[in-house]
């Protein structure tokens, strides 16, 4: 059995700096932006709504993914397999998938995932 739920929104931005897409999307949303040092994203503070929210630096053309994290990333990889999605890439401990759909999205360690909302049990 693993467990994996939706674990929030990233804003890929490819031609714009993490911190200048940030000043807008954090008004969109009504969200403030979470201190950090790392350069390459700017997260915003959705911790009410218990979710990640970010905006980061992208080679590919600028879209919105989901993440979906989980317990087992790779027995949550396999079952979304089955359901007709497709490996694209691993980068370091995660995997970004392809939907049948065509869009792609990432599956992510999770943690502490017995005490947030929205989790699914998977057998």
């Amino acid at each position: 059995m693993h467990r994996s739920r939706l674990a929030g929104f990233i804003i890929d931005c490819k031609d714009t700096p993490p911190d200048e897409g940030a000043a807008f999307w954090k008004r969109a949303l009504g969200l403030s932006v979470m201190p950090g040092d790392e350069p390459s994203y700017v997260r915003l503070d959705a911790r009410e709504r218990d979710l990640v929210v970010e905006v980061q630096n992208v080679a590919h053309d600028s879209r919105v993914h989901i993440d979906i994290e989980s317990d087992d990333v790779e027995a949550e990889v396999q079952r979304l397999e089955a359901l007709g999605a497709r490996r694209v890439q691993k980068v370091r401990t995660w995997w970004v998938l392809e939907a049948p759909t065509g869009q792609r999205f990432c599956v992510v360690q999770g943690n502490d995932l017995e005490r947030k909302s929205g989790v699914n049990r998977w057998s």
